[in-house]
């Protein structure tokens, strides 16, 4: 998602919708509106993070097994039916910000004629991280298996040259961890050399 630099166009969203409101269906105490097109803005604002349609109430975060974030970016808790909490958005920014740095994706979780799979999901994220601890084996509900791949971050990153590349290395172990609890958090990665390096 994109910031709005230019203000005119929900400017002129808001008179639309004040002269002619959007048709609307009222189920109990909710208004659900029909959507709306946004005009296109003359010059693009800055990127922003956000991921709406996977959106959870706080009490339902890890109250029960469901599949949350896009394939690619699921944290290993989700895939291996585990509950979890909000450290699954720090392993989100990990993959993201691979996705992003890189320009091409960590994880692909998919099988050779191209459909979805948690169990290459999984072997990916061995290959880049190692196996996971003895807990969290112990707690799976997992019944598939995957030959793990040759890979790993060191052999995938070509941006960088050290010692930004054993920064960046850091960075991203501290985002994907296994165990949630070993994640760093929002506010110590803001403080971390790689970002902090010209």
């Amino acid at each position: 998602m994109l910031s709005v630099e230019d203000q005119s166009i929900l400017l002129d969203f808001e008179e639309t919708e004040r002269c002619n409101p959007s048709p609307c269906k009222v189920i109990g105490d909710r208004v659900i509106y029909s959507s709306r097109k946004l005009g296109i803005p003359k010059v693009h604002g800055r990127p922003v993070l956000s991921d709406f349609g996977e959106a959870r109430f706080r009490s339902q975060v890890g109250s029960r097994w469901e599949d949350v974030r896009p394939l690619i970016y699921r944290a290993p808790e989700v895939l291996l039916r585990m509950p979890w909490n909000e450290k699954i958005e720090i392993w989100n920014l990990g993959v993201l910000a691979w996705d992003l740095f890189e320009q091409g994706y960590l994880f692909y979780a998919r099988d050779s004629e191209k459909d979805s799979s948690d169990t290459l999901h999984l072997a990916e994220m061995i290959a880049v991280l190692g196996p996971p601890p003895n807990h969290m084996l112990q707690k799976r509900n997992w019944k598939d298996a995957a030959e793990i791949p040759p890979i790993s971050i060191e052999k995938l990153e070509d941006n960088l040259q050290s010692p930004q590349q054993d920064l960046f290395f850091c960075f991203m172990r501290k985002m994907l961890q296994w165990r949630p609890e070993d994640r760093a958090s929002a506010k110590e990665l803001l403080s971390d050399p790689w970002l902090k390096s010209p």
